[in-house]
């Protein structure tokens, strides 16, 4: 078993390899996840099942008689709620209910209000569903005179905004070291995906412009692909079409996380607030932390980003693009945020499935649902009940499951796989950015940076 943990990504997903460059065996993981708590050891089912839950009450309760829902600690659903009635009903559902002051539409208000003030560089606003408040936060590049601008809205809207300064600065996390380079930096690959006729890479749209060629190091020998699609700013996510026509395989749904395992990926979803979720890059490895708001608005330097997730996962310059990711469901990619992995910080996602949507592609591995001939439509996450029952028979292992990657039999090492000069898939392509972080990783990775993971979803590990 131990050997068969320290195999490196094979031939069956090489894809995989390329497109999560930030998550697997090949990348120097010297920042280790933090270990859960007991009351986070959740099953992948009845997360989802309390997410479905805490979603479809506020989706039949309306936005006037409730103001979010999200996942408590114990992981039972929360939905916050303005009336008597409305908590009751939340109850009789098997949630729990938190009266509050101010409804969804006060709140969205808010933000609405914040939105059509003047922009200021280094802001960030989200709703904090469990405080029941919109939480504006500024970097350190604000001025005194632009705090105390957005100080006069947010008094003008009242107690529903909460003004708070922040560390650092909010800047996207491009950055000129390893991984997949193009002229403007470094990002990180994040899923593989399809349209049906050709393969891509996902990645942060800030990375680079339509147009943009991209390599797997930093001397511009070895090419990955070309942008052909960009949303950067408004949105945050672009495609990067293999150079080689390269076609997904049955591995290709499979993100690495180092040690010869990987994660398989059975879909998309959006995340819930409170939900457990791990990311990985190229700069800092794997890391993990809670959803703390959705519908996120960050003005960077370069243009406003709306729509998207925020987190306490850490992130460096360098992890932009990385995947956001829990038992087996896409839900972002990386876009921003402040601090490091040292010290901390906020970082946002871009979520997966509206980039699949407005892309007109799926997650590698998965049928396109659209008719013949039609634009791809985005993967969906699998139902709890679908989850719960997945068997585990091989080539067939739950969401999330860890498993050993690669063809059976194949004990080949990540390294004699690359250099093999009849091997022509991706993982061909990572040659420069790989062995120099692969001789590294031999020395200085051990277990712990696996055991966030190991102990969430202990009941899947092989």
């Amino acid at each position: 078993m131990r050997h068969a943990r320290r195999r490196i990504v094979q031939r069956g997903a090489r894809l995989a390899a390329v497109g999560g460059l930030l998550c697997g065996g090949f990348m120097v993981t010297r920042a280790m996840a933090s270990e859960p708590s007991d009351a986070s050891g959740t099953t992948a089912s009845s997360t989802r099942a309390a997410a479905d839950t805490g979603a479809g009450l506020v989706s039949r309760l309306g936005t006037s008689r409730t103001a979010g829902n999200w996942i408590a600690a114990d992981g039972r659903p929360v939905v916050a709620v303005t009336d008597a009635d409305a908590a009751d009903a939340v109850k009789r559902a098997g949630a729990r209910p938190k009266v509050v002051t101010h409804s969804m539409q006060d709140l969205k208000s808010a933000t609405q209000t914040l939105s059509s003030a003047p922009r200021v560089p280094g802001t960030a606003w989200a709703v904090d569903y469990t405080k029941n408040e919109v939480v504006v936060q500024a970097d350190s590049t604000v001025s005194a005179t632009d705090w105390s601008r957005m100080t006069k809205v947010a008094d003008g809207i009242g107690d529903s905004v909460r003004m708070q300064r922040t560390q650092g600065t909010f800047t996207t996390r491009v950055n000129g070291a390893q991984a997949i380079f193009s002229t403007g930096g470094r990002c990180s690959a994040g899923f593989n995906v399809s349209n049906g006729q050709g393969e891509f890479i996902l990645t942060a749209g800030h990375c680079g412009p339509e147009g943009s060629v991209w390599f797997s190091d930093n001397t511009g020998r070895q090419q990955v692909g070309r942008t052909v699609t960009t949303a950067f700013p408004g949105s945050d996510f672009s495609l990067i079409q293999y150079d080689s026509g390269q076609q997904t395989t049955p591995g290709s749904n499979v993100v690495a996380i180092g040690g010869g395992n990987g994660v398989r990926i059975t879909g998309a979803a959006d995340p819930a607030v409170g939900q457990r979720v791990f990311r990985s890059g190229s700069t800092s490895g794997l890391h993990d932390g809670k959803v703390t708001a959705l519908n996120a608005t960050v003005n960077y330097p370069e243009g406003t980003v709306t729509g998207l997730v925020e987190t306490t996962v850490c992130a460096e310059p360098g992890d932009s693009g990385g995947p956001l990711f829990s038992e087996g469901i896409a839900l972002g990619v990386t876009s921003g945020g402040n601090g490091d992995c040292k010290s901390g910080g906020t970082t946002f996602f871009q979520p997966v499935t509206k980039a699949l949507s407005a892309l007109g592609v799926t997650l590698a591995g998965q049928p396109a649902q659209g008719a013949a001939g039609g634009a791809a439509q985005p993967s969906v996450a699998p139902s709890a009940s679908a989850m719960a029952s997945q068997g585990g028979a091989p080539g067939s292992a739950a969401p999330g499951a860890v498993e050993a990657v690669g063809e059976s039999g194949a004990a080949t090492t990540f390294v004699s796989e690359l250099i093999d000069p009849n091997n022509v898939g991706p993982g061909l392509l990572v040659i420069g950015g790989s062995v120099i972080a692969f001789v590294a990783t031999r020395f200085i990775r051990t277990e712990q940076d696996r055991n966030a993971y190991r102990r969430q979803y202990s009941q899947s590990w092989g």
